[in-house]
């Protein structure tokens, strides 16, 4: 491998780093012990995304958690694709996607991925991401099941991208939706088995 390859490469894994690090800051466990209601991963199903923190009752803290877990996604693809080119900007997307499920500083046990997932597709492409936003509503709310929300927005997002965006943004959401879905992987057993709880309900599921 020549120099400049070596550059490039190590460029793309700087890119990912930053990205990374970013996606898993842990908003929703931050937000849930500074107004006082203690480790958020005690409750509901442990997990530290906009569903459980809604658990609590709190509706505002969810709110943010979901603005603020979006805008990792978003924050990290407008900085590279700014500085440098769409292309990188979704890699650094990806990145903080991977941070945010998989946070170092709670032994990889982070989020499910789905706000980040949103907030990033609106930013690489504002049709796609309205699209899979779009999704997302319309299936919780004939349904109200937000896990299943979550897979059919992040399924069709590669599908939604073909026709809406740019084959990069179609690979990144298809990368997403992969990941996603293994994030899921008890949700999915729930749905199958007719035990995930609707959205509005206390039992694990989020």
């Amino acid at each position: 491998m020549d120099d400049l390859a070596l550059v490039a490469a190590g460029t793309l894994v700087g890119v990912v780093v930053v990205g990374y690090l970013l996606g898993s800051i842990p908003f929703g466990l931050l937000l849930t012990k500074v107004a006082g209601l203690g480790d958020i991963r005690a409750i509901g199903s442990g997990n530290i995304g906009t569903t459980n923190v809604l658990r609590t009752g709190r509706k505002d803290l969810a709110l943010a958690t979901l603005l603020l877990d979006g805008g990792k996604g978003a924050i990290a693809f407008l900085l590279f694709a700014t500085l440098v080119a769409h292309p990188i900007g979704l890699i650094a997307g990806a990145g903080a996607l991977l941070g945010h499920c998989y946070p170092v500083w709670l032994r990889f046990r982070g989020g499910k991925g789905v706000a980040t997932f949103l907030g990033l597709m609106l930013a690489a492409s504002p049709p796609l991401g309205a699209a899979c936003c779009t999704v997302w509503v319309a299936v919780a709310y004939f349904f109200r099941f937000s896990s299943l929300a979550a897979l059919c927005a992040a399924a069709l997002g590669p599908i939604l991208a073909l026709a809406l965006a740019t084959p990069g943004d179609a690979a990144l959401a298809l990368a997403c939706a992969a990941l996603i879905a293994l994030r899921h992987q008890e949700n999915i057993r729930r749905l199958l088995a007719g035990t995930e709880p609707r959205i509005g309900a206390s039992k694990p599921g989020g």
